[in-house]
């Protein structure tokens, strides 16, 4: 395995995909890991990410120097690089000119860390300090215009600094760094596989659950969804999934779910209806952030009630992933506002003194998916697009109304029908419709219409942390536009949101 180590860069999980993608498991831990730590890894490598720090700053994040003495491979990716270099006896200063953005690369041999990538590249910068003098041993291996020190590498010991991010998609040959890495300097194998990590994950919660009960809050997601199948497999009817019908699914959404997951997975699971709970608390509620937390509160009120008629249980089990943990643990690049609240389940009331179980959290989006499939999952269930846990709620913008609902479910239902037909849907990261809080002016059947407005929103993206909007086909939009205007009462008029993450979040609210 890979052992990266986060010094706040924002490509701290690409860093990870990157390492993925070549079959090689990765971890990411933050600079205060001890050095016993470390060697209980037993880490083939370590890579030392980038970071906003300086490391002449007060507090600027280090890691125990003592990890250059364990005669483990060293890649330092910008900050890592010069918190490598100002440790071993080198210098760091701040750089006449910021570098950021591309810039060309020379390389002296193409050897190493540099096998098969050419003489002269093109590269990403971002850093506003650069190398001045190198520590014993270190040799410069390339440079650009404006940085003598672009790369370095001291082989015997096989510690390697790049000043530019090989992990990002600006710098082309990037990856093929990353694998020279990998399996030249680090000698790692293509062990990491969904197969593999099935057999462990299950293995590990048989070991960790024994002859105990579990308990999942299903939402019908991918997540839940792969979470409770795995479980499953490894203990079978002693796992009891709770769904609880917040009455803001999308159309015929419980039935469906009841039909695959209950049927044909033979999964356990408990249907609660709370539709009028939730839409009681919720009138005459507009703010989207108080939204989000009524609907949590009350979820986790029927949750618990019903979790607590299931006798015995002592686990709970959560789909939680590798960037909500990576996020959540950072020291240095977790974001630091409020944008909204997260939401998934963050965990039950104490009295309820359940201990999780999170068998996906070293896991991206993606794996997940090739995990469902490995686990026997059907590809409805596998490309099932990202729902947000409020659901409706947050795509109706204002009040939450049972007529509002209605108009939306049906919306949206003729916008996935279109996109799942024209074959699109795979294609796109999420597609869907918001039910605006304004009306417009309209003419249907000779008749001046005063009706409700619906957005599309549709995008790209590999992850979620940003995302562009989809370039749907014209003639897709117009009949999409078309059957909902002329399907669904109450609409007069449809547009296309054309936004991208950041500035905009993907769903509205």
């Amino acid at each position: 395995m890979i052992l990266i180590i986060d010094f706040g860069s924002q490509y701290n999980q690409l860093i990870a995909r990157r390492v993925r993608e070549y079959h090689v498991f990765c971890q990411i831990e933050s600079p205060d890991i001890t050095l016993d730590h470390i060697k209980s890894l037993n880490p083939h490598g370590i890579i030392l990410s980038g970071g906003p720090s300086s490391i002449y700053e007060k507090n600027s994040p280090e890691i125990d120097s003592r990890i250059f003495n364990l005669g483990i491979p060293v890649l330092g990716i910008c900050y890592g690089m010069q918190f490598m270099i100002n440790t071993l006896g080198g210098n760091v200063k701040k750089a006449k000119k910021r570098e950021y953005g591309f810039a060309d690369l020379k390389i002296k041999k193409q050897v190493d860390i540099f096998k098969d990538v050419e003489k002269n590249e093109s590269c990403w910068m971002s850093h506003g300090d650069s190398i001045e003098s190198l520590p014993p041993g270190f040799k410069i291996t390339a440079s650009t215009e404006n940085t003598k020190i672009a790369a370095t590498a001291y082989g015997k010991k096989r510690f390697f600094g790049l000043q530019f991010h090989p992990e990002v998609a600006h710098t082309p040959k990037g990856k093929t760094m990353i694998r020279n890495f990998l399996f030249d300097i680090c000698g790692c194998k293509k062990t990491w596989n969904m197969k593999s990590f099935a057999d462990t994950a299950i293995n590990l919660v048989k070991e960790k659950v024994g002859n105990d009960r579990v308990i999942l809050g299903l939402s019908g997601g991918v997540d839940s969804s792969v979470t409770a199948i795995l479980i499953h497999n490894a203990i079978g009817k002693r796992l009891t999934c709770i769904f609880v019908d917040n009455g803001l699914l999308r159309k015929d959404e419980t039935k469906k779910l009841k039909l695959t997951l209950r049927e044909h997975l033979k999964l356990t699971i408990r249907f609660v209806s709370a539709r009028t709970k939730f839409l009681k608390a919720l009138k005459n509620v507009e703010d989207p952030e108080k939204k989000r937390k009524i609907i949590g509160r009350i979820f986790m009120e029927v949750f618990e009630a019903e979790a607590k008629k299931i006798k015995g249980a002592k686990y709970l089990a959560q789909g939680t992933l590798y960037p909500d943990i990576i996020e959540s643990i950072s020291p240095f690049g977790g974001p630091t506002a409020v944008i909204k609240s997260h939401h998934n389940v963050g965990g039950l009331p104490k009295k309820m003194k359940l201990k999780l179980v999170e068998p996906l959290k070293y896991l991206f989006k993606d794996e997940v998916r090739s995990l469902g499939k490995e686990l026997g999952m059907n590809d409805d269930l596998v490309w099932r697009q990202p729902f947000p846990g409020p659901g409706l709620a947050i795509r109706i913008i204002g009040e939450v109304t049972s007529k509002r609902l209605s108009i939306l479910r049906e919306a949206d239902a003729v916008l996935l029908e279109e996109i799942k037909k024209a074959g699109y849907y795979k294609k796109v990261w999420q597609s869907f419709a918001v039910l605006l809080p304004l009306k417009s002016v309209g003419i249907m059947g000779d008749k001046r219409t005063y009706e409700n407005i619906v957005a599309i929103r549709a995008v790209t993206s590999k992850d979620a942390m940003t995302a562009d909007w989809a370039r749907l086909p014209q003639k897709l939009l117009g009949t999409i536009s078309n059957r909902i205007i002329n399907e669904v009462a109450g609409v007069n008029r449809v547009v296309y949101d054309i936004s991208s993450k950041p500035p905009s979040t993907i769903e509205w609210e």
